[in-house]
């Protein structure tokens, strides 16, 4: 027969004296009733984080920031032009000080906001790879690590859309966001891939790239891509292994699907490519 197990707990909150009956058949174990108290205790978060999208180039632009830093500091990566007053505007709401404004390589769908943000906030510097070729205050290399107070980002190279194209990972560490996020430009998108056609693009590059350096993480570590066009927000590396229709595949099976895309011209790119070359700004200035 189930025999009743009840155990009572005092605590200060409201959930007290209750029984548990637990089926336990031809034994009869015998508790004793205790008191015990607790105190709950919500643990302020470390890492601020938001994803911002904007809808005619569909790219998604990523704030993160230390809250336990007395300053509070923040970065945006792959900030757009158009939605730069937005993100500025959160920025101050959240009472954030922005150091950085990021790209993971030289963009040809937008404009990135970098240069205007510069002029809107003194003191950010923009960075991008050194290997784009492309104008910025700080240029990283694969290895290097971009800090906002104890919050790091690991740089690594994942070209193959472009020459230049990098992928931020947070820190690998218990002191680090868990699980770690990678924000892989367009390098790896959620179930596809930038297009390796223009801009010193090579599928063999990218097939390469992606899997040394992304499907190397591990499994649960969140996928940020800067665009979807399908209402996705977030993937994992395990996902993407197992179910992206173009990276799962062998290489050569994934060389032939890239040649035999057949995209339109990149509407943008005639603008935003030499934009994009100079901070995002088209009239450049000296200090750059």
């Amino acid at each position: 027969m189930a025999t009743e197990l009840e155990i009572h707990f005092s605590t200060s909150s409201s959930f007290s004296n209750f029984s548990i009956l637990l089926p336990k058949p031809n034994i009869f174990l015998p508790f004793k009733s205790y008191t015990t108290s607790f105190s709950a205790q919500i643990m302020p978060c470390k890492l601020i984080f938001r994803q911002l999208f904007e809808k005619e180039s569909s790219t998604y632009t990523y704030l993160l920031a230390d809250s336990l830093h007395p300053d509070k500091p923040a970065l945006l990566i792959d900030p757009v032009d158009r939605t730069v007053d937005r993100d500025l505007a959160l920025v101050k709401e959240l009472g954030l000080k922005l150091i950085y404004a990021i790209n993971t390589h030289v963009h040809a769908d937008h404009v990135t906001g970098s240069g205007l943000i510069k002029t809107k906030v003194p003191g950010v510097k923009s960075i991008i790879s050194k290997a784009s070729n492309a104008k910025a205050d700080l240029f990283v290399e694969p290895g290097d690590n971009i800090y906002i107070g104890d919050i790091h980002l690991e740089v690594r190279a994942t070209p193959g859309h472009t020459l230049g194209c990098i992928t931020y990972v947070t820190g690998d560490g218990v002191d680090q966001p868990q699980p770690r996020m990678a924000f892989t430009g367009d390098a790896l998108l959620i179930r596809g891939c930038g297009r390796t056609d223009f801009q010193g693009g090579s599928s063999d590059k990218l097939y390469d790239s992606v899997h040394s350096q992304i499907f190397t993480l591990p499994k649960d570590t969140l996928v940020y891509p800067a665009h979807d066009y399908k209402g996705f927000t977030v993937s994992t590396v395990w996902e993407e292994m197992l179910y992206n229709p173009r990276l799962s595949k062998d290489k050569e099976t994934f060389k032939n699907i890239m040649q035999n895309l057949n995209l339109s011209y990149p509407k943008m790119i005639d603008i935003a490519v030499p934009s994009n070359m100079v901070c995002g700004l088209q009239e450049t200035k000296s200090d750059f």
